[in-house]
């Protein structure tokens, strides 16, 4: 099986316009029968990346600029040789080395305008068959798409993407409702597993157990199985491996997605989703040429469940529809989960083992899709990217007494978030968005970053919700906690809501 993407090396001129790079790439694919929607970058010499026509041309088609050093494309063989661009830089062929050194195939030789040259190659992974010789290194994270001048920062993004709940208590004496990671855990019998196979550290992992475990737990064949450090990382992964043109993330969401894609180098679109609505998905909402789209099931930090038939409506050929399930095995019964589904095109379903274990610093989680993008996906993962001891808390996860432990965590986190959201209903300044479907709830009431502040005073951490594209200061999520945590916390808002202008009850 083969997945395809188009790699178009540019040579150019100093000065040449990005309509005329434009019209060749597009002449170029046109006259070979491709199509422009493949295309995943535009590759050249690195004293060329900065080239306004190179990098306007490459904004057009939304795909980034990949650069080469001199000596990296002298080294790579190219079909058509010039005299001219040998003795400026060490290469026989800018656009043909450029397009080379990052893919397997030249499809389209080096095609001239007045001031450019391109080439179109193809990046394809042959399942089971070792990358074609063509290439100067490895496929690896590091080299898919270095950083350029050009790359989108986070900081212009706007809300603090990289914000995560565990700043809010770290170093700190508070009782933590900012972070959902499930209190009292991990449980001892996975401390046990854990301890037990740091006897092999001196063993290189071998994540055969654990992915044969894994795809068990999901009734599916263990090539659709990627372990990986954590959901973090897969988000990573599939920035920089996924060809995407137009990526689209659904917000209030967890922003490391966006936060991944933009460090990849994409501009990504937003899809936020309205409070009035109840931050429900309607999948019309999605733009129709987005084709790599995420959102969460549940969502972080709505704690909206969305149904699994809405979310299928999101997917069609040629789109990557990513769903962050990392929060399901919180949901009893696991309702709306499309973590066993085949028949969904383009599915890709992310789940983590640090929320309702207690592995955050462990790092442990998987990815559940096709083979073809699971070996896209691992293809950019370094060796043994997951450690032998998260290998051995994934395999005990999957097993019978652990999926009876973690549905009986969820009925539990079930009846005490009845109760969190009881308790805060007796608040008429406070507005929760229900159903509230997660280990978590969020609250809206004015003046929100005083209340934490004066929570915080008062021995308890809430996490804030202006880092969330979509909400503003005047939004908290709660990680739901036991009654007694609770009523505590409840005690301590009151306290925290004197002195401030309360509205009258609805």
């Amino acid at each position: 099986m083969t997945r395809a993407a188009l790699v178009v090396g540019v040579g150019a001129r100093r000065g040449v316009p990005a309509g005329e790079v434009l019209a060749l790439v597009r002449e170029a694919l046109g006259a070979a029968g491709l199509s422009v929607a493949d295309v995943v970058e535009l590759a050249t010499l690195d004293t060329r990346a900065d080239e306004p026509g190179i990098a306007g041309a490459a904004a057009e088609l939304g795909v980034p600029v990949r650069s080469w050093t001199a000596a990296v494309l002298a080294a790579v063989r190219v079909p058509n040789p010039s005299g001219a661009p040998q003795a400026a830089v060490g290469t026989p062929s800018v656009a043909e080395a450029a397009a080379l050194a990052g893919a397997d195939q030249l499809l389209v030789p080096k095609r001239k305008s007045a001031s450019a040259t391109c080439a179109v190659a193809r990046r394809s992974l042959q399942i089971g068959t070792p990358a074609s010789t063509n290439r100067v290194g490895p496929f690896t994270m590091a080299a898919m798409l270095p950083p350029t001048k050009h790359t989108k920062r986070l900081d212009s993004a706007g809300p603090d993407l990289r914000h995560h709940g565990d700043a809010e208590v770290r170093g700190l004496d508070l009782t933590d409702l900012a972070v959902n990671v499930r209190t009292g855990t991990p449980p001892d019998w996975l401390r046990e597993r854990i301890a037990a196979s740091l006897v092999s550290l001196a063993a290189y992992p071998d994540g055969r157990p654990a992915r044969t475990a894994v795809a068990g737990r999901h009734g599916l064949p263990g090539e659709r199985v990627l372990l990986t450090a954590g959901a973090a990382e897969a988000f990573v992964l599939i920035a920089r491996a996924l060809p995407a043109r137009r990526p689209v993330v659904v917000h209030p969401q967890f922003t490391e997605p966006e936060a991944a894609l933009r460090a990849a180098g994409h501009e990504v679109g937003r899809v936020v989703l309205r409070p009035e609505d109840g931050f429900r998905l309607d999948p019309a909402a999605v733009p129709e040429d987005a084709d790599l789209v995420v959102v969460g099931n549940p969502t972080n930090p709505t704690s909206v469940l969305h149904p699994a038939g809405v979310l299928e409506q999101l997917a069609r050929p040629g789109r990557t529809l990513v769903v962050d399930e990392a929060f399901m095995d919180a949901v009893p019964g696991e309702r709306e989960a499309l973590c066993g589904r085949t028949d969904v095109p383009g599915l890709v379903v992310l789940r983590s083992l640090t929320k309702t274990w207690g592995l955050a610093g462990l790092r442990i989680g998987y990815v559940l899709a096709d083979p073809a993008t699971v070996t896209l996906l691992q293809e950019a993962q370094p060796l043994w990217p997951v450690s032998s001891p998260a290998l051995a808390a994934a395999e005990a996860c999957m097993e019978p007494r652990a999926l009876v432990e973690a549905a009986d965590a969820a009925d539990r986190v079930g009846v005490d978030r009845a109760h969190l959201l009881a308790g805060l209903a007796e608040f008429s300044e406070v507005r929760v968005v229900e159903p509230a479907a997660g280990p978590f709830v969020l609250l809206r009431l004015e003046r929100a970053d005083e209340v934490r502040e004066r929570l915080r005073s008062l021995g308890f951490a809430a996490r804030r919700g202006d880092t969330f594209p979509g909400l503003g200061g005047e939004w908290l999520r709660l990680a739901v906690r036991d009654r007694v945590t609770t009523n505590r916390f409840l005690q301590a808002l009151d306290l925290a809501l004197q002195g401030l202008p309360r509205r009258a009850a609805d």
